[in-house]
């Protein structure tokens, strides 16, 4: 009989490409997959090989929110058939622990962060102080644990004297069918095209600095593409400062939309600011994304950014967050088309090792690992 695994989020699955891979290799581990999740007024189809199940909830955030989630998802695990509970990130451990302890069951954690700080909480002590007790409370209890990045395990090692095995969100290798046209995608074909992309575009991140920096930038459009908190003050700044012409904002989209417009641009933003440990130590999905499109990123340095991007020489760095140095960057970089084109030409060899179908060997060692 087929083994089943339950993948448990509490966003919507349409765009979280992470645990997207993590239930296709749990398929080719043997498992039959639920993915579970919640349903928004704004959630886009799905298409998937597994199935999924999206539920809809009373509240959307706060504690009323992680409240609801937990408890119908503990009951959901309690009634359910399954082998292997995976729980993604901190905020669906509770009900997955428990359920997996009650009934025995075996238990995955992948923490896609250093969840507990993340800025949303260093800026609410109190709520933070309750996330860092159920963080506390379950994490010495696990066995298996993943995250997205050495520091981030490292981290976490440390605090609790456990083996955090590293699985990078590294996309699999993808060739669509065609690329579609800047025309057909309505992007202007005769400029240089940034894009910012990712579903977490929140403060902290320099996407207002970014807006800012287009003021002194000519033939160049700002392409912001996904969803998140600084969303309405990027296109209040775009109107105040009459940008409506340089700054273009697209909705999150389904991967194998989004990838044509990072195709069609010339170079990838990734200029998250250094506020706090869980951007610190950071290791945003876009990297890997631009990578695997073909284009440079410019990028603030981060820790585990730049060892990326130094090892494949594959980008640039601001110095600092004025929108006028960004600026200065950016032109600099399109003025020397020679060593733009080289920085370029090195995706080609990063995209070929910086693959999924490589980084998922980790993943799978630990699924068969819980078989064991």
């Amino acid at each position: 009989m087929q083994k089943t695994a339950i993948v448990c989020v509490t966003n919507d699955l349409s765009t979280d490409q992470r645990v997207h891979k993590t239930c296709m290799t749990l398929q080719k581990c043997g498992y039959w997959v639920i993915e579970t999740g919640r349903l928004l007024p704004e959630s886009l189809p799905l298409e998937r090989s597994y199935f999924t199940l999206r539920k809809k909830l009373w509240f959307r955030n706060g504690p009323q929110f992680y409240a609801e989630f937990n408890i119908r998802l503990f009951l959901y695990l309690m009634t359910k058939e399954v082998d292997l509970i995976f729980a993604n990130d901190l905020d669906t451990l509770p009900a997955a622990y428990m359920a997996a302890k009650l009934r025995n069951k075996r238990l995955i954690y992948d923490t896609h962060e250093y969840f507990t700080e993340v800025p949303e909480l260093v800026k609410r002590p109190k709520i933070q102080t309750l996330w860092k007790a159920i963080e506390d409370y379950f994490f010495p209890k696990l066995t298996d644990i993943l995250t997205v990045n050495a520091s981030i395990a490292k981290l976490y090692g440390d605090k609790y004297n456990k083996t955090v095995l590293v699985s990078r969100n590294i996309p699999p290798t993808f060739a669509p069918e065609r690329i579609k046209t800047r025309k057909e995608l309505d992007l202007p074909e005769n400029k240089r095209i940034l894009i910012l992309q990712g579903t977490g575009i929140n403060i902290e991140r320099g996407a207002e600095e970014t807006v800012l920096a287009m003021q002194y930038l000519e033939n160049v459009v700002l392409l912001v593409v996904g969803s998140g908190d600084v969303f309405p003050v990027l296109q209040k700044m775009v109107s105040q400062h009459n940008l409506q012409d340089k700054v273009v904002f697209k909705q999150k989209m389904p991967f194998a939309e989004l990838r044509q417009y990072t195709m069609n641009s010339d170079l990838g933003l990734a200029i998250d600011k250094d506020t706090n440990l869980n951007y610190h130590f950071s290791l945003p999905n876009k990297l890997f994304d631009y990578i695997h499109s073909g284009i440079p990123t410019l990028s603030s340095g981060l820790v585990e950014l730049k060892q990326i991007i130094d090892k494949y020489d594959i980008g640039y760095y601001i110095q600092n967050h004025d929108p006028k140095h960004i600026a200065e960057v950016i032109e600099s970089i399109f003025a020397d088309e020679i060593r733009y084109n080289l920085v370029k030409q090195n995706t080609i060899k990063a995209k070929e090792e910086l693959c999924w179908e490589n980084e998922e060997k980790v993943l799978i060692g630990i699924i068969n690992k819980s078989d064991q």
